[in-house]
Parts: structure tokens; sequence; C-alpha cells
């Protein structure tokens, strides 16, 4: 096998272009195989399989600069570059990242996990060799979904007017190209890269414009002929209009063809797009034709295609897209709202059912939250399903679309909390320190499933401002769900065990953890109230206030960040209150970026653990007050 030879990227520039097709089809193979078993993003690496392998037979990767966008897709990248022995690691705790990671390799020059932000990052690399007088090359790849990213339009606009040396490889996955077309635009991309055809085209231009009283009008009437056999003849005008050289559209699983593409790239001056079209899951059959199902997958059988996520309770996103239809069936004011991700976001049969009432802008985040602000200005119920830690990237219209107008929008945020294999990029655990400070909004986090289905109806009818329900990527509790949904009393909490002098406050998943706590302890003679605070803002002030009159020492336990989250807006009521002697402490997550692991892994990393609590409680016990069995050793 070829690819056993393979352990950096110059071992791929010994091979024939022959021996490079049995090497990405070697490489194919050992994708299925490998992704059975650690699960992972799977048709897009499937998808990318010739392209990766000609972008490092023509670059000198790392000190050409391949810049990956988002970065689940660089699988290939990684194998070529010495990490294919580590793959049964793929994802798991303290293994290969699902990303591109600078720490586990030179050639990783740049991180992602969020789309849209390889160009600009291209172009700060042009700058800064031009700055230093290096000769290296710069590529983005890019896909066409994340090329519907606002700040990818913002990077286009800056490269093109600079007109820096940089090539930019779309990837379109989403595209067909019939050969006789494609035919036909590889001879032009040919003859307009060729460097010949370029320096002939500006002699000519320029001996017109010297000759006498008629150049100039000659060299300007042979320029509108030029743009109009451009938009006649060039599918990539708007790119040729923002400065780029455009290239294809060419076949991305035709190697010759990539590699003789790439290399034309090399001989123009200036920004180029290379536009590639290539079959996401190319090569498994059930990948093809689902693309979309096999984005990011578990294991599975590779013959049947069939997944071995073992099915039990439903988890918090598929409650969440059952009850939406259940209220939308009730409200036609009722809009869903997703950026590029209505089958993450368990909207699918939400826009089955409500096909109108279902918008999926794309990799868009800030265009979706100041529509969903207007839609809510203009009267209907904007429900913006969302990732955590996508919303952030919509920060400022969430403050100043949305909040500053107090328009009524429902924030589904989604995946809150730890997120799992997909690890630190992706973690659900700063979006309470970025909106609690907002002024107007109101946000909860349910402690079940059925809790979740009553905050829904808390939301919807809640007509004050914008109103957030935060919710885990995990499995619910297996509760009983109410089919009679009752709205919640804003800012109300509640006690699900009594206690005495003691208390944990929590939410989320983190009320079970803070039950397991309490149970324990009260075998060994502690009685540990636990609150399940249901509103992070407002908070419940009255029930603050009769635990600190009590005397009752509390710990706040929260999958989230600690600074700026509950535990700190717990802090800050007391300060102001002048409460000084509560006793508070906080167990979240440290000033840290959590990497990937399974959410159990991840929890014990920070000491979200049923033993960090218990041993926490148990710290702020007086010394001989409880004795235990028959031994006379205090906690």
């Amino acid at each position: 096998m070829l690819l056993e030879h393979i352990n950096q990227p110059s071992d791929i520039k010994k091979l024939s272009v022959e021996e490079l097709g049995t090497l990405a089809a070697e490489i194919r193979q050992f994708l299925i195989e490998t992704l059975s078993v650690t699960g992972g993003h799977h048709a897009s690496n499937l998808g990318v399989v010739e392209l990766t392998i000609a972008l490092h037979y023509c670059y000198n990767s790392p000190k050409d600069k391949l810049i990956f966008d988002v970065g689940h897709q660089a699988y290939v990248h990684k194998i070529l570059t010495g990490r294919m022995d580590r793959f049964d690691t793929l994802r798991k705790y303290k293994g290969l990242c699902g990303f591109v990671k600078r720490s586990e390799s030179e050639h990783d020059v740049w991180e992602a996990g969020h789309s849209s932000t390889s160009l600009s990052a291209a172009m700060g690399m042009a700058l800064a060799r031009d700055l230093k007088g290096e000769k290296n090359k710069v590529v983005a790849i890019i896909g066409d979904g994340a090329l519907t990213g606002g700040m990818a339009f913002e990077a286009l606009n800056h490269i093109g007017a600079e007109k820096k040396n940089l090539t930019v490889i779309l990837n379109d996955n989403e595209m067909s190209i019939a050969p006789n077309v494609g035919a036909m635009h590889n001879y032009l991309s040919k003859i307009r890269s060729d460097r010949h055809y370029l320096r002939a085209k500006d002699e000519v231009e320029m001996l017109l414009k010297k000759i006498p009283a008629i150049g100039g009008k000659l060299a300007k009437t042979a320029e509108r002929m030029k743009d109009s056999l451009k938009y006649m003849m060039v599918p990539g005008i708007l790119f040729e209009e923002l400065g780029f050289t455009y290239l294809g559209p060419i076949d991305g699983h035709d190697l010759p063809l990539i590699i003789e593409t790439l290399n034309q790239a090399n001989n123009v001056t200036g920004p180029v797009l290379i536009h590639v079209i290539t079959t996401k899951g190319k090569g498994y059959l059930p990948a093809e034709n689902d693309s979309h199902k096999w984005h990011g997958i578990s294991p599975y059988k590779i013959e049947s295609g069939q997944m071995l996520k073992a099915a039990g309770v439903p988890m918090y996103t598929e409650v969440f897209g059952e009850t939406l239809i259940e209220l939308a069936e009730q409200d036609k004011r009722i809009v869903a709202v997703t950026p590029a991700m209505p089958s993450g976001s368990g909207l699918i049969p939400f826009s089955k059912q409500f096909p109108d009432r279902m918008i999926d802008v794309g990799i868009a985040e800030q265009h979706a939250a100041t529509m969903c602000a207007a839609l809510a200005l203009e009267g209907m119920k904007p429900v913006f399903a969302v990732y955590s830690t996508f919303m952030q990237r919509a920060y400022d219209q969430i403050v100043h679309d949305i909040c500053r107008q107090n328009a009524n929008v429902i924030f589904a945020v989604d995946r809150a909390g730890f997120v799992g294999a997909d690890g630190e990029t992706h973690q659900g655990v700063y979006d309470i320190a970025f909106m609690r400070h907002i002024p107007n909004v109101v946000m909860m986090m349910p402690k079940d499933e059925n809790e979740l289905r009553h905050m829904m109806k808390t939301a919807l009818e809640y007509n004050d401002g914008p109103i957030a329900i935060r919710y885990p990527r995990i499995n619910g509790r297996g509760v009983a769900l109410d089919k009679e949904l009752k709205p919640i009393p804003i800012g109300t909490w509640e006690k699900v065990r009594e206690g005495e002098d003691y208390a944990i406050i929590a939410i989320g998943p983190m009320v079970q953890l803070a039950e397991e706590a309490a149970d324990q302890l009260k075998k060994e003679g502690v009685k540990v109230a636990v609150v399940n605070a249901r509103f992070i803002k407002p908070l419940d002030e009255k029930m603050l206030l009769e635990l600190a009159q009590s005397g009752t020492k509390m710990i706040v336990l929260e999958e989230a960040s600690e600074a700026g989250s509950l535990g700190s807006a717990v802090l800050e009521f007391y300060a102001k209150q002048g409460i000084d002697d509560a006793v508070v402490r906080l167990i979240g997550i440290p000033d840290i970026f959590v990497e990937h692991g399974s959410i159990n892994e991840q929890r014990q990393e920070v000491g979200l653990t049923l033993e960090a609590v218990v041993q926490e409680v148990k710290s702020l016990i007086p010394v001989n007050r409880y004795n235990y069995g028959k031994t006379s050793n205090p906690l």
C-alpha cells in the first residue's frame, strides 16, 4: 500500500500522478473504515481527498500556508502530515482533534471551528509575508456554504482591492457540472491564466493607447467588448469584478486537472479563485445519497451505513423540535429561523409541516439575528434556533438590534454547556456571560426535558422583549412529559430538595448532579437544599434574600464559565444588597478552554463531578459538627 509510506507531504511528491490516484483510493477506504469506529465529520472529508492530495503535491507545507475554513474537512490533510497512526484517537479525550489544531502539527497554520474565517486569515498571512519580504504561497480552502458568511464577503472585497498574491479554492459540493460545459470552462481557464496571453493582452492595450487621437477610444472600445464577452462566457464574473482571476469550475475528483489548474494559478499575478466541484461523501454510497445526515456521524456499520448509536431517551433538541410544532399549530405567528442548522437544531420535522414558516438563512448568524428583530417588531414570534457557540457570531446584532429595540425574539440556544467531541471551538459555556448583562433580555435553563416544554410555552406567552432558553447537547432525564403546557412565572426558582444550613443552587443538567450530591450527603447526616435556578436572569431575589437571612451557606453549580455566569450574578446581587456575610462558593468552568473528549471527561477535568460537589459542601461544615456511624472523625 502506498499510504503506509506517506509520513509527510514530501513523500507524495515522489509519486507519479497515476500513483496519486491509487493513494486517493487508499485514503478514502482508510477514512471509511476508521470513521466507522470513531465517528466524525464524514461526507465533507470523503469529498476533498483528491483536492487535498493535489494541494500537498503542488505546494510546500508548512512554508506555503494551507488555510482550511472551519477545519473539520482536514482529515486528509492530517493523514498526509504524519498523523495517520493516531486516527483511532480522533475526537477522543487527549486524542487527535477533529479540527485543524496548531499544537498538533506545524502544518496546521490556522485553527477554526466556525466558518468563513479562512479568507481573512489568508489576507493576514499574505500581508505578513510581503511585509517580511518572504516568497511563500498562501492558499485558502473555503466551501460554498462558508462563502455565505458575511465575513467571507468582507475579505473578498479587501483581497480584490489590495491585489495580493494568494489563491482561494472554492470547494463547491452542492453543484453538478456537465462534461461539455466543463470542457469549455477548462479551456477558458487555461487561456486566461496563461502567462503569455496575459502579457500579450497588456501589451496590446498599451500599444492602442499610444496611437494619437483614436488610440484611447479604441482601447476603451476593446475594453467594453472584452467585458461584454466576459459577461457572456465567464461563469465567475462576480469574482472577476471583485478583482480575482477566476479559474473553473473544474472537477474536484480529477487529480491531473486539479494539479494542472493549481500550477496555472501560480502563473497569475494577484488573487486567484479556483472553483472546484466536489461530491460530499464521494466513494461511499450512503454518504453520497444523504450528505446532510453524514456530515457528522457516530460509529456505523460499513456494509449498511446503519448508525450504532443506541436508541433511548430523546435528546433535548428533539423535544424542542416536537414542542415547537405543537406550539406552531396553535399560534400562526411562530416562525423558525436557523443559520444552516435545520437538522442539528431539530427543525427538519417543523420544516416539513410548516415550510413557509421555516427560514434557513445559511451560515449568516448576524443576518438571522437582525432579521428576527424585524420579524418580532412586525408582530411575528421568531424562534432563533442556534447553537450557543454560533450565537457568539451575532453578538452585536443581539445587543444593537434585538435587545436595544426590546424585540420579542425567542432564542433557542442549543448545545449549551459542554458539547463533547467537537471540543473547545464549540463549547457552549460563554453565552450566559455575554448575554445576561444586556438590558431587556430574560434567560432560562430547564432542569429536564419536561421543564423545557413549559419554558417554550413561557417564551411564547412572554411579550415584553427578548427571551432565551438554553439547553444541552445530551439526552433528557427520561421524565414524563406533561400534555398541558403552562407558563412559568418569570424570575422564579424552585426548591427540589429541602435542607438545613446548606444549599446547592444549580441550573440545567447540574440540578441532577446537585440532587445526587444531596442524596449522598443525606446518608451522612447532612441535609442540603437543592435549588433549581431555572431563571438566570432575572434572579429570584426573594429566595436569595431568604437563603442569606437564614445563614444558609451556598454553592452555585453550573456548566458554564465561572466568570460572568450565574455564580457571578449571585455574588453581584449580594454585594449590591450590602450583604457581606453571605457564604457563596462557585463550581463552574475555570478560565481555560476545555478540549475535545466525552462530556463526562470534560466535566471530570474541571471538577463538575459528584465527588467534587460533595467535598465542596463538606468543606463548608464546621469541624466536629457531624460524626458518622461509630467513628468520631469529623468531615
